[in-house]
């Protein structure tokens, strides 16, 4: 709400308010406006819940419920954000950290930038001038070049440059060759948030695996392999220092997830691949020898648990288990090359669309189940769509309608016929080798 009322403001010069849940809305009036430009928003904080409840109760909250900024009844809030002149005292000055900070003994330092929030809680290394200069050898770019200005969470402005990127890769452990993934890394945030169990998947294709050692095959999801942990832990620190992350000030992740601790960083085993399935990359209009690097967003992460078996299908069982995915109307498919192999050359699937294809026309859930998920409810509700309120049959409906977004990514050992099954939204790939 924040970044569109914001937008408004700035292209239309129309007057907004903001309205948040009372248990998020000191982001508004705390954190988005220390690192917001333009004309300062006001915020509006709504009594929480509000999705699933009934009309006359919404209504109750409308007409007998309180600002939980100012107190006031909430429409007089309202009216009074939007016509109540900005005053001077309104208008935040927010100072820069300093590029240097003061001398101090290394344990010392090391508390400090846990406090300042700078850190997983894991021991870093701490980011000296020498190796700071020493990690820039890896890029061509110039130290003090901007990355991304509308850096911050829900998009407010924390400008950062390819030196302070530098500063995190030396934190997290990386090596100069690290430094173009990292620096493509960093120019996709802000990274999704939200008030649930959200995760992130960090996939790498190209030449570029194999440069710096990223893990495509066995044990390719586990701690394995320097080059996946340290991107994945570069990922943490830039959503903490970059973003200005920090739980309960400008997030508000109820139970948090564990894949965050790495983002789930791997490489797609496209040695592996069968005959006519594409890489990720490719698949996305980037050629072959070109390296990419793409975020994917969601919630849902769910174990096969166990291998394929001869006499149910693999892809009868992925279908089967989609039915546990939020309602987001996408899937992403993490799959041992041996499962590739099967869906490739036993069960007729000549190309990982062809799969995609399948899948949406096949996958299908209860209508009650589909529509008892918060994320659908809570964005047709708030649109309009009152029927859903009344949604309790079993009649199935296709819930992947769009086989566009159902991705597949080959990765492993071969070691055992395995899978995931992910509700992660794929973003566009960007180049790893524009930051070389």
């Amino acid at each position: 709400m924040s970044r569109f009322s914001g937008n408004i403001e700035r292209e239309y010069a129309i007057p907004t308010v903001a309205l948040s849940n009372e248990n998020i809305v000191s982001f508004g009036i705390d954190t988005h406006a220390k690192y917001s430009t333009g004309m300062p928003l006001r915020f509006v904080g709504v009594p929480y819940p509000f999705t699933g409840l009934s009309k006359e109760q919404l209504e109750i909250y409308v007409e007998e419920g309180k600002d939980k900024v100012t107190g006031k009844p909430i429409m007089q809030a309202i009216i009074d954000a939007l016509t109540i002149p900005i005053k001077e005292s309104e208008i935040p000055k927010p100072l820069p950290e300093p590029r240097f900070l003061p001398p101090g003994t290394e344990e010392n330092l090391r508390r400090l930038f846990k406090d300042k929030g700078w850190t997983d809680y894991n021991p870093i290394i701490l980011p000296t001038e020498e190796r700071v200069i020493e990690i820039l050898k890896g890029t061509s770019h110039e130290p003090s070049e901007l990355v991304k200005e509308a850096a911050g969470t829900f998009g407010t402005t924390r400008p950062f440059t390819v030196e302070k990127v530098a500063i995190i890769a030396v934190m997290a452990g990386a090596k100069p060759e690290y430094l173009p993934t990292i620096l493509a890394l960093s120019s996709q945030v802000p990274y999704v948030d939200s008030t649930t169990s959200s995760a992130r998947m960090v996939l790498i294709n190209g030449p570029i695996r194999e440069e710096i050692g990223v893990n495509s095959g066995i044990g390719a999801l586990g701690p394995n392999a320097e080059a996946n942990s340290v991107i994945g832990r570069s990922m943490v620190l830039i959503h903490k220092i970059i973003q200005g992350y920090q739980e309960g000030v400008s997030g508000f992740s109820s139970l948090s997830n564990p894949l965050l601790y790495n983002n789930l960083t791997i490489g797609e085993n496209e040695e592996a691949l069968p005959e006519g399935w594409k890489p990720f990359h490719v698949q996305m209009g980037h050629k072959p020898e070109e390296s990419t690097l793409t975020v994917f967003f969601g919630w849902n992460f769910v174990n096969c648990s166990g291998s394929v078996v001869e006499h149910y299908a693999p892809q009868l069982l992925m279908r089967d288990f989609t039915r546990v995915l939020a309602a987001t109307g996408a899937a992403t498919l993490i799959m041992d090359p041996s499962v590739a192999d099967l869906l490739r050359n036993s069960q007729g699937f000549e190309t990982k669309e062809a799969f995609s294809e399948w899948l949406s026309q096949n996958a299908e859930v209860p209508e009650k189940m589909y529509w008892a998920n918060s994320i659908v409810s809570g964005m047709r509700g708030p649109s309009g769509d009152t029927g859903w309120r009344n949604k309790s049959n079993d009649t199935l409906i296709k819930h992947l309608p769009n086989p566009n977004s159902i991705r597949t990514v080959v990765v492993g050992g071969e070691t055992a016929s395995v899978w995931f099954i992910t509700d992660f939204m794929a973003g566009r790939p960007v180049s790893i080798d524009a930051w070389r």
